[in-house]
C-alpha cells in the first residue's frame, strides 16, 4: 500500500496579510446591521456564540463584579470567564479599547437624558 503524495500549496495571501486582510473588511462595515450579516457569513453558529460569550463578560469584568456574579448574569462558565480577565489584564488592548469606546460614546447620551435604542 503506497501513501498518497501529499502536495504542497502555497496560500494566496500568508497568515499575517490574511489576517490584515480580515481587519480591514471589519473597519468597512458601517452599521451593527452589516457587522452581523457579516459575522453570519464568516463564522458557524458555535464561534458566534463564543464571541458572544466572551464580549458580554467583558463590561462585567471592567465593572469589577466577581466572577460568580458575571457568571449568574451572563450563564458564561468561569472558565471563559477567567480566559477573558487575563486578556483584560494581560492582552493585547483590544477588549479593554473597544469596552471603553462604547463607554465613551454612550455616556453623551445618558448625560443629555437621551436613551439608547435597543
Amino acid at each position: 500500500m503506497s501513501a498518497m503524495k501529499k502536495r504542497h500549496l502555497e496560500p494566496e495571501l500568508d497568515s499575517t496579510n490574511a489576517e490584515r486582510s480580515l481587519c480591514e473588511a471589519l473597519l468597512t462595515l458601517r452599521s451593527v446591521d452589516e457587522a452581523r450579516a457579516f459575522l453570519d457569513d464568516l463564522c458557524t453558529p458555535a464561534e458566534r456564540e463564543a464571541m458572544r460569550d466572551r464580549w458580554s463578560v467583558v463590561p462585567h469584568l471592567v465593572a469589577g463584579l466577581p466572577y460568580w456574579q458575571i457568571h449568574d448574569a451572563t450563564a458564561v462558565s468561569i472558565t471563559t470567564i477567567g480566559r477573558v480577565a487575563r486578556c483584560l489584564e494581560q492582552g493585547s488592548g483590544g477588549y479593554a479599547l473597544a469596552a471603553k469606546r462604547i463607554q465613551q460614546r454612550r455616556k453623551p447620551a445618558a448625560a443629555t437624558g437621551v436613551r439608547s435604542a435597543r
